[in-house]
């Protein structure tokens, strides 16, 4: 039997400004955090007689989106984080980092060469909603455990 839970999921942005908490614990919304990729593994040609080719893309490269219900304390962290980062120069373009493992199934995903991709789009309405932030991570490293860690 395997069992997941956000519970046992951490997740870190570590860079110029600081140290963040972005998994259990931070108030993160119901849609939780995303790893997605920016191209595919491999593309295809098919010439005109119907032969063809494959190409593999070296790219590694992915988008990482961190959705926070609007109440946690934990976007005036990374709001300050963004506001440094974009001060003089955007000293910290690039200079991120962002770890999400979750302990008990044994999946890790190292994100380096992180950079703010956007501001969060902050609203005010009927209902709080959550702050999406997201950031592009030049290299991805993904582990995808078995669900099932040595007792």
């Amino acid at each position: 039997m395997t069992f997941y839970s956000f519970l046992n999921v951490s997740a870190t942005l570590t860079g110029v400004g600081g140290s963040i908490n972005l998994g259990a614990g931070a108030s993160v919304a119901e849609e939780g955090l995303t790893v997605a990729p920016v191209s595919e593994i491999s593309t295809m040609i098919i010439g005109a007689d119907g032969n063809g080719e494959h190409s593999g893309i070296a790219s590694t490269a992915s988008v990482v989106t961190v959705r926070l219900l609007k109440t946690s304390p934990v976007n005036a962290q990374v709001q300050a984080m963004v506001n440094r980062q974009r001060g003089v120069g955007n000293v910290g373009a690039g200079r991120n980092t962002i770890v999400i493992r979750d302990a008990v199934r044994g999946d890790l995903i190292t994100c380096t060469g992180v950079a703010f991709k956007d501001q969060a789009t902050i609203n005010f309405a009927k209902e709080s909603g959550m702050n999406e932030w997201t950031f592009n991570a030049i290299k991805t490293t993904t582990i995808l455990g078995t669900g099932a860690p040595e007792a």
